[in-house]
């Protein structure tokens, strides 16, 4: 097996190039939204670098009436929050360097939580940044629905998952939606 360092590197490589060929693939993603699982409050994320956009898909899903929220890092090595947020509505920096919403923001359990990823396979493995955010994030969210955001070229052969990996429920990309069993 590849080293995970490399493995995220290469695909670090791989989402620059797809997201430099490929500017419609969000707006391709969000037109698969009605096909997400159900559930009223979705979390999304704010892009950023070569991460596929969500502006269209939080464009689509708050016309179709889920509520949104954004994840919020606090602390460095605990679990992320998440605060309903609007599109439009102003962000600031989080502890991570990530946008987010402000702090007097309702603070808010999600239904859905849409990803990013640097990889994908078809077991519902996910290689992430390597921060561990989301793997703390969703080891404390159990019950919550996890669905990638990606690429559909960021999926690769099945990944080599460590004891903490918790597998995603699904993936949305410019392809459609997949469910993992």
């Amino acid at each position: 097996m590849t080293p995970k360092h490399q493995l995220r590197a290469a695909m670090r490589a791989l989402r620059k190039r797809l997201a430099e060929v490929d500017a419609e693939a969000a707006e391709r993603a969000a037109g698969h939204a009605e096909a997400l699982p159900s559930g009223g409050t979705v979390a999304l994320y704010r892009a950023m670098g070569s991460e596929l956009d969500t502006d269209a898909l939080a464009n689509v899903l708050h016309q179709a009436g889920r509520r949104l929220c954004l994840p919020v890092v606090l602390e460095r090595d605990a679990a992320m929050v998440f605060r309903a947020w609007t599109p439009g509505e102003p962000l600031e920096l989080d502890a991570a360097g990530c946008p987010a919403p402000l702090p007097l923001s309702e603070r808010v359990t999600p239904d859905l939580i849409l990803t990013p990823l640097l990889a994908f396979d078809l077991h519902g493995g996910r290689l992430g940044q390597g921060g561990g955010y989301y793997d703390r994030t969703f080891a404390a969210l159990p019950e919550t629905r996890r669905i990638g955001f990606a690429y559909a070229g960021q999926q690769v052969e099945p990944l080599d998952l460590e004891p903490h990996d918790m597998r995603l429920h699904g993936v949305l990309t410019e392809t459609g939606y997949r469910a993992f069993a």
